[in-house]
């Protein structure tokens, strides 16, 4: 393509407040766009529907960073372990990606989920019940990120009181923002995060219990279908993974019913749309931001456009979903809307392990923010809220003022 790479202008606040204007102007110059993104990184962004559900089946389009040209991408990985990190199911190709995935699908079908709906509800309303009597909080600290957090500490046996420490760890791994992490500070992180997770593997091994480590323990142990690194990495995995694009979810739909009040009133007045609003939270403005990486593993012609071999391939599930030829009045919100098919839990072999979880406890945070807190209001205009900058974007706070249901519970 003769264009220039677009720079994603990730220092600039508007455009981490309100990157749609210029991700439409991407869809737009064509459906493969070389843009640069957070970190320097060159790719070739792929913005529309059609051409991201296609790249995201492509068989030479691999997950496994070490396929990429650039040495920047590893360089975002721990120098003391990297190879740990390259061995989670999010970077692995078949067939160890079958073989990983196999071992823990059956935690987070849809049916084993729906058991846990009792629980997640006990948990937001406890929740609730601690800001309630205040009349103002900021939803993200004290609902949106306790609430995943906490389930799948329990669903993982960990204990809850040490959140603090993994999150902290977490956002040092995860959350670097959109410059290349500071090295001694990402190394340090994995270090405190792995010498965790190696005690926690090693007090279950001598107490085990009825939870899924205790179950991946012995499938390392006894049944020998995970070596040591892969147990470490499914462990990290699992835990993140299972509670930071939640957290946006839940932060992002409050936010966006908030913005639009006329939303709001539909829901309140038919919380059996509820279900479909999720779906339309996820396509509208979705926890993972622009998109999902991949890397050529030889060369590749997608929409037309040739892409060398090495390339870092981004497929653009932001903008895709709202490419216009897929998505009538796109940039609309619109909780009643139907058939939203769209990619922001992915598609094909890496489609999102917990998606039914991540709805699920979506579903009972924002019916229960909604039912205890019938005159919920943001604290602050919408357009002074602050949003994460790159990678997995959501608001980094969410100041409500409110007051309880006359019959709160």
């Amino acid at each position: 393509m003769s264009q220039q790479p677009v720079l994603l202008p990730y220092a600039d606040p508007a455009f981490v407040a309100d990157p749609f204007p210029l991700y439409r102007q991407l869809r737009e110059d064509g459906p493969v766009r070389r843009a640069v993104l957070a970190g320097g990184i060159e790719a070739w962004v792929v913005t529309r529907y059609e051409d991201g559900l296609s790249a995201l089946s492509h068989p030479q389009l691999s997950s496994d960073a070490r396929d990429a040209s650039d040495p920047r991408l590893l360089e975002r990985l721990p120098a003391t372990d990297r190879g740990s990190m390259l061995h989670t199911m999010l970077r692995a190709n078949p067939p160890d990606h079958t073989r990983l995935r196999r071992l823990v699908s059956q935690a987070f079908t849809a049916h084993h989920v729906a058991g846990l709906e009792p629980r997640i509800q006990e948990i937001a309303d406890r929740l609730l019940d601690e800001i309630v009597p205040a009349g103002r909080a900021d939803l993200v600290e004290s609902f949106a990120l306790p609430l995943p957090v906490t389930v799948i500490s329990e669903l993982l046996g960990v204990a809850v009181t040490d959140r603090h420490d993994f999150q902290r760890w977490a956002d040092d791994l995860i959350l670097q923002g959109t410059e290349l992490p500071d090295r001694a500070r990402l190394d340090g992180a994995w270090q405190q995060m792995s010498a965790y997770l190696a005690g926690l593997l090693e007090a279950k091994r001598a107490h085990p219990g009825d939870d899924l480590l205790s179950a991946l323990i012995v499938a390392r142990d006894e049944e020998r279908r995970l070596d040591e690194d892969e147990l470490i990495s499914m462990a990290f995995l699992l835990l993140v993974a299972g509670y930071i694009t939640t957290v946006n979810l839940i932060g992002s739909g409050i936010a966006a019913l908030l913005a639009h009040p006329g939303q709001l009133r539909i829901l309140r007045d038919d919380p059996a749309l509820l279900p479909g609003a999720i779906e339309e939270f996820l396509r509208y403005d979705g926890p993972v931001n622009p998109g999902i990486a991949r890397f050529a593993r030889e060369d590749v012609t997608i929409a037309g456009v040739d892409i060398p071999r090495g390339a870092t391939v981004l497929v653009a599930s932001a903008i895709a979903d709202r490419d216009p030829e897929h998505f009538p009045d796109p940039d609309r919100l619109d909780i009643t809307r139907r058939d939203n098919a769209h990619l922001a839990f992915g598609h094909g072999i890496h489609y999102c392990l917990g998606a039914p979880l991540a709805r699920l406890e979506g579903r009972i945070a924002i019916a229960t923010a909604l039912r205890r807190l019938p005159r919920l209001a943001l604290a602050v205009p919408p357009g002074e809220l602050r949003w994460r900058p790159g990678g997995l974007r959501g608001p980094e706070r969410l100041p409500v003022t409110f007051t309880a249901a006359a019959s709160d519970r």
